[in-house]
């Protein structure tokens, strides 16, 4: 223990003198917290896949219900339906801005008679494949959010705005 006065008062520990030399754990979220957490992110899946994951609005919805059930009570449960909503919202913008491409792909088509085609046809298998992508990301990354909050771990999906604070 260091001599010099002043350092930590008479007869308290240092971080590395705590008992059986460990050093102090943070809280972990409780069972009920961890549950909640993980049902925010499936209650969301679940809901979305009913509805379809382009209406995941739906996602939206379910995690929101959960955030303002726990947003008072539990910091790690508000947590995870907060990046649960904004996960699903993104998802939803995205499958939004996917349509819109779509819609402006099929109108190059008609409005140049089908000789567009040679453009769009290509553009339209890219866009099939990325709207591909994002649903395997969205449930694979939903799945993983529910097995990390059931643990009591934190989880930040990825390409997710951070709209919803």
């Amino acid at each position: 223990m260091d001599d010099r006065p002043g350092l930590f008062p008479a007869g308290s520990n240092t971080m590395e003198q705590t008992t059986a030399g460990a050093l102090p754990q943070t809280l972990s979220p409780t069972a009920s917290e961890r549950q909640w957490a993980a049902l925010a992110h499936l209650s969301a899946l679940v809901l979305a896949l009913m509805t379809s994951w382009i209406a995941g609005a739906a996602g939206v919805l379910a995690a929101a219900v959960i955030y303002l059930v726990k947003r008072d009570d539990s910091a790690f449960a508000s947590e995870h339906a907060r990046e649960a909503i904004n996960f699903n919202l993104s998802m939803f913008l995205y499958a939004c801005a996917a349509m819109a491409i779509g819609v402006v792909l099929i109108g190059a088509t008609v409005l140049t008679l089908g000789i567009g085609l040679l453009v769009t046809a290509p553009a339209g298998l890219l866009l099939l494949l990325a709207i591909g992508a994002i649903a395997v990301m969205w449930l694979v990354c939903s799945i993983i959010a529910t097995i990390k909050a059931w643990n009591g771990e934190h989880y930040r999906y990825p390409l997710t705005l951070r709209l919803f604070r």
